[in-house]
């Protein structure tokens, strides 16, 4: 069975770094594919809708099943094997993706079959993702890496492409139209498939494997992992709660103002890909010697800085200063994705990965659903600045809340002891 090398097998062979540049380069054209249909989706269907309760349904039909398949695929992605759910996921989602513009340009597509695709499409996303993300921890072991820093890497390619995917879709869009940049989804995923199959490695388990204890069993002992870990536990159900603010915000609230106010997907792609250039340079900075700085305060300070980045659009200020404002978020709060990242891959038994990564991930998008049709259906009743305030005051409570959450300050523990170890 597919599985996890023990880190005794990796220490007794030469540093193979290859095949975490092959996983890299997969996620790098996987997260900028999808970083284009996050653009190209909603400006679809406000383009031919004109709705913005449409739009938010489309969204929910998008985001729900990601929650669903990342919590029920974890324990399939242990079964299956780590490699080959990857490349199964991914022709499968290229499949869904490229019969949208297909069916479009046919004449073909109803919004109720519009509906369904992107409901497939993102069942099929997420066990793609676990187990790429389940593959990280080995191959970060087999080529010797620096967890922070290899992390550190991933987190680069991530937020790299929320910069240039919004900026690069806009330019599609108003270039050639949505479905273009569908299309550039589709065979993204054609691409990171053939990364994972050829230049990846079957990893297999040298030690003993836990035996599974059924389907269900499984998938309760990733999700009862992730709740009895206090730092995970903090992490992820804040994670939860922020998803809920997010995802709506990126995904119908800004593209409903954008829309109606300047018309313009560019614009739209400069407010997203500027979080994402910020995000870029802080897991830099992070990278190059920030991952000193205690855990807890890092942590806590990047989502203080996002609520900083919800408080500034409160006002609607002009097109520049959100571009800034979300700019300067995803600068402060860019070492959180190398940092979670890092602590997830240090607390999860290799035996328990493709479970509990399934779990963090259903519950990153947990509130992205309710969300996104709560957005939806206040947009047009009450207005763009009501639903933003009422964001800024729920997230700045998240904020508060972990700034003195006690699971947290093992955190502090954890750096106490890597400080002891480099001073021996």
């Amino acid at each position: 069975m597919e599985g996890s090398i023990h880190p005794t097998v990796i220490t007794a062979t030469p540093a193979r770094r290859a095949p975490f540049y092959a996983i890299l380069g997969a996620n790098a054209i996987s997260m900028h594919g999808n970083a284009l249909a996050q653009l190209a989706l909603p400006w679809f269907v406000l383009a031919t809708t004109g709705s913005a309760a449409k739009t938010g349904l489309a969204a929910f039909a998008g985001l729900l099943p990601l929650i669903i398949s990342a919590f029920f695929g974890g324990a399939i992605v242990d079964r299956l094997g780590h490699k080959r759910a990857s490349v199964i996921a991914d022709l499968a989602s290229m499949v869904t993706v490229a019969l949208i513009p297909l069916l479009h340009g046919l004449g073909l597509l109803n919004f109720g079959l519009l509906l369904a695709l992107i409901f497939l499409g993102a069942v099929l996303d997420a066990p793609g993702v676990t187990a790429r993300a389940a593959l990280v921890p080995d191959l970060i072991a087999l080529g010797r890496f620096r967890p922070e820093r290899a992390n550190t890497a991933h987190e680069v390619i991530e937020s790299g492409a929320v910069f240039a995917g919004p900026i690069g879709a806009g330019i599609l869009i108003a270039a050639f139209g949505p479905g273009v940049a569908l299309w550039f989804n589709a065979a993204s995923f054609l691409v990171s498939a053939s990364f994972v199959a050829f230049a990846v490695p079957t990893l297999r388990v040298a030690a003993e494997e836990v035996a599974s204890a059924g389907y269900l069993a499984d998938l309760a002992a990733g999700l009862r992992f992730v709740l009895r870990d206090p730092p995970l536990r903090a992490i992820f159900l804040s994670a939860a709660v922020i998803s809920f603010l997010f995802s709506p915000l990126f995904g119908v609230v800004l593209p409903f103002y954008i829309k109606t106010t300047y018309d313009s997907a560019t614009a739209l792609g400069l407010i997203i890909g500027a979080f994402g250039g910020g995000g870029v340079l802080g897991a830099l900075v992070y990278a190059a010697g920030a991952h000193r700085l205690p855990r807890r305060v890092t942590f806590v300070g990047g989502v203080f800085a996002i609520c900083g980045g919800f408080v500034a659009l409160t006002p609607l200020p002009p097109l520049p200063l959100m571009v800034a404002a979300f700019f300067l978020a995803g600068l402060i709060s860019g070492p959180n994705g190398p940092l979670i990242n890092t602590i997830l891959q240090e607390r999860t038994p290799q035996a328990l990965r493709g479970r509990v990564f399934g779990a963090t991930t259903a519950l990153c998008y947990a509130g992205s659903p309710l969300g996104v049709l709560a957005a939806g259906a206040l947009l047009q009743p009450l207005g763009v600045q009501p639903v933003l305030i009422a964001s800024a005051v729920i997230f700045s409570a998240v904020a508060l809340a972990l700034a003195f959450d006690r699971g947290l300050y093992i955190l502090d523990e954890a750096d106490k002891g890597e400080g002891e170890l480099a001073a021996q």
